[in-house]
């Protein structure tokens, strides 16, 4: 009953996504001249296309990557591949929910299905998170002290959401610090917030609700643990999460050299493909869409001139996010139809 729930939930987050999608791809096109941009992008040169895809691809799968090598340090003997695996499903169903909120659940949900026990999973997963978003805000923060100037030229009134998107991301990363460092003060703040809210008339159920941060913080806990016994993994760890983060900002850049475009620095475009990453990484929309196409066209309208604006967009998000998304979809189908193999072979066998 659980799952057949799970499934509706997410259902219906799909046909959001869609619909956004849809509304997104209406208001990027309008107006555009479509023979000029099938001719514009035809024009990309073929070996800047492939390499496109190999970051995009290389991307989801570092995560994989990622996730095997902290697996294999705590004794769980995985197969790269498999790894691989939960990082494409983990990057389709936070591709389709609200702030990304659906893909952990389901990477656990996977690795748990396999045999992976539920407390290393879950330590491994947050122990990525983590690292995630602890890049995101560095290199956040990094682009405001150095680049301020360039970031305020660029983002005009976007550059408010940049400082929106940044502050959240480095108050998570505290939380995060804070509910692995000292979980029994978050435990003790929420049941007094709890409490305040219940004498505003708020109906809260408290036990429910402390219930649910006490499995929170235990995963965390995990966590926490795994970081003191493998201090050094977790400085590779987040070397790995750097040069990961570094291949989504490059895509940009080798779309405006496939494009035969010249006269703005490397250094520049990755900046600006990050500022755009750091702003909308927490906004809770599914795939951060039109948003990030907003941010993507005000960005880089002094980069792509002219002709080569939309089809630059079209083709940074059309490699790096939707077909992503097409093979993280196509890996859950894959798993859900052996799944319901397996289980119509076992039925036949018994009977």
């Amino acid at each position: 009953m659980k799952r057949k729930s799970t499934d509706r939930k997410y259902g219906k987050e799909f046909f959001l996504f869609l619909a956004i999608m849809m509304l997104t791809f209406g208001v990027v096109l309008r107006g555009q001249n479509f023979s000029q941009l099938k001719s514009t992008l035809i024009r990309m040169k073929p070996v800047y296309v492939g390499a496109a895809l190999f970051l995009s691809v290389f991307f989801v799968a570092a995560e994989g990557c990622m996730i095997c090598f902290l697996l294999r340090s705590v004794g769980i003997i995985v197969h790269v591949r498999q790894c691989v695996g939960y990082s494409f499903a983990g990057f389709f169903f936070s591709g389709i929910t609200p702030s990304a909120s659906g893909g952990q659940p389901m990477q656990l949900y996977y690795m748990k299905r396999d045999g992976i026990p539920l407390p290393e999973g879950t330590a491994v997963l947050m122990a990525v998170a983590t690292a995630y978003k602890f890049v995101l805000a560095v290199v956040g923060m990094m682009i405001l002290l150095f680049w301020q100037k360039l970031l305020k030229e660029h983002l005009g009134g976007y550059f408010f959401w940049y400082i929106v998107g940044l502050s959240l991301n480095v108050l998570l990363v505290i939380l995060l610090l804070f509910v692995m460092l000292k979980p029994v003060l978050i435990r003790h703040l929420t049941e007094k917030i709890i409490v305040m809210a219940q004498k505003c008339g708020m109906k809260i159920p408290k036990e429910k609700w402390l219930e649910k941060l006490d499995g929170f913080l235990d995963g965390y806990r995990g966590t926490v643990l795994f970081f003191r016994d493998h201090k050094e993994k977790i400085l590779i760890l987040i070397v790995m999460t750097f040069v990961q983060r570094s291949s989504a900002f490059l895509l940009t850049f080798l779309v405006y050299l496939g494009f035969g475009l010249s006269g703005t620095a490397m250094y520049q475009i990755l900046l600006l493909q990050a500022a755009i990453y750091v702003a909308v990484d927490m906004l809770p929309v599914p795939g951060a869409q039109g948003i990030t196409e907003a941010m993507y066209g005000k960005v880089f309208l002094p980069v792509f001139s002219g002709q080569y604006l939309v089809p630059a967009m079209c083709v940074t998000r059309g490699v790096g996010f939707y077909l992503m998304l097409v093979i993280g979809a196509l890996w859950v189908l894959k798993i859900h139809y052996k799944k319901i193999g397996s289980g119509r072979k076992k039925a036949c066998t018994n009977a």
